[in-house]
Formats: structure tokens, sequence, C-alpha cells
């Protein structure tokens, strides 16, 4: 277990907090996060393509000229697919694409990248990233450079932290999200993930509660739970 120092909104150490090694310091399997990251963008595809065929493309339904004499090959509409305006041989037709991740699966990935992250020293915690009652970007964001300096940031925010979520939610290079949503794809495409102190206890609460098998749901359950 190791533990991490708790930043103020000044920029100054206000405490330490432990990161529990089953969660933050565990062997990354890349297969899995792989399969688990592929399975997310997969289900958040749409999967509404389309294309017609032969029998639904208006028109078509006059024999374009006579079968023999003409020197030409034979034809039996301007509809088939060798005409332009015809159908579509083998097009795409709507489909789910989702993949069925079983949630151990999703926990482990998770579990990688977030040890990952950790063992690269790429995850901090803040008590808050602005002071008061009322939201400043401003604010927020020279607080969250005191601790992370790229330009791919997660900041993962408990779910009743509106004062933290309003604030930071238009800074270009930063990705918010709740602490429930956390995900495996979202942990890997940022540089560094930043925890509120009041988000890092809901998130190891609910990895404690569910034995750490629900943790890192899908792009598409977490559109569906809600996105703010």
């Amino acid at each position: 277990m190791s533990s991490v120092d708790v930043i103020n909104a000044e920029g100054n150490k206000a405490g330490s907090v432990e990161l529990p090694s089953n969660v933050f310091d565990v062997q990354a399997n890349i297969p899995l996060m792989h399969q688990v990251v592929v399975a997310q963008l997969a289900a958040a595809r749409q999967g509404t393509a389309k294309a017609k065929t032969r029998g639904e493309v208006a028109g078509g339904g006059k024999k374009p000229y006579k079968q023999k004499g003409t020197g030409r090959a034979r034809q039996g509409s301007i509809r088939a697919p060798q005409f332009t305006g015809g159908g579509v041989v083998h097009g795409p037709v709507p489909r789910d694409y989702s993949q069925r991740t079983p949630k151990k699966m999703k926990a482990a990935a998770l579990r990688g990248a977030l040890s990952d992250r950790a063992r690269d020293g790429r995850v901090f915690v803040v008590e808050s990233f602005v002071t008061g009652e009322k939201p400043s970007t401003k604010a927020a964001v020279t607080a969250l450079r005191k601790v992370a300096q790229t330009t791919k940031v997660l900041v993962v925010l408990d779910s009743q932290d509106e004062l933290n979520w309003v604030s930071l939610r238009n800074e270009p290079t930063v990705h918010l999200i709740e602490a429930g949503q956390l995900n495996t794809y979202d942990v890997l495409v940022a540089d560094e993930v930043v925890f509120t102190k009041v988000a890092l206890d809901e998130f190891l609460e609910l990895a404690k509660g569910t034995g750490a098998q629900s943790l890192g749901g899908s792009a598409a359950e977490t559109s569906e739970e809600g996105d703010k």
C-alpha cells in the first residue's frame, strides 16, 4: 500500500491518503485491458449505417432495353448494382456492435490501468479545486496545474460535487467523470488522473462493497446511466 499527498486549492500539502495495493498496485494485464477497451469502443458505436439493396431502391421496374439485338449485355433493371444509382451489394445494415464483457474482467482491467498510472506517479489527490461556494474555472484550473501539467487530465469527482464539476467542465484539457463511472478507457487515454479526496473515498468504498467486480462500466453503460 502506497500513499500520496493530498493537495489543497492553494497547492499546499493538506495530508496524505493511502492507495490500496489491491486497486493501485496490481500487475497490468495488457491483453485484458485491450479487450475491455475494444468492447467499450464497440458498445459506443451507433450501428445505424444502412445501404439499400437493389430491391429497396426506388424505380427500375422497367426493362431498360430489349433483351436481344442491341449488342449490349442483357439488363433487367437500372437499379442493379452495376448501375449508378443502383443498389449496394453486401452493404452495411443496422446492427448492435456491443460485446459481452464480464464484470470481473472490466474490474481487473480498471485496476491494471490505475496501477500503471500510480506506479508512474501520475495519480494525484486534491481536497478541492475551488474554495468557497461559487464556481470559478480560473481558480480551478490554477489549482489543477499545481498537481497536473499535461494536456490530457482525467479528473474524478464524487457524484454530488457540482461546484468542481461546473468549474472544470469547460476546460478542454480536462475530462470529468464521476467516481462510479470510472473506466479503463478513460484512465488509459489520460496522461494523469486526479481524484478529489471525497471521490477517492467513494471509489474505494464502491470497490470494497462490490468486491471490485462492478467497476469500469462500458461506454454504453456510462451514457445510459447519465453522463453530466
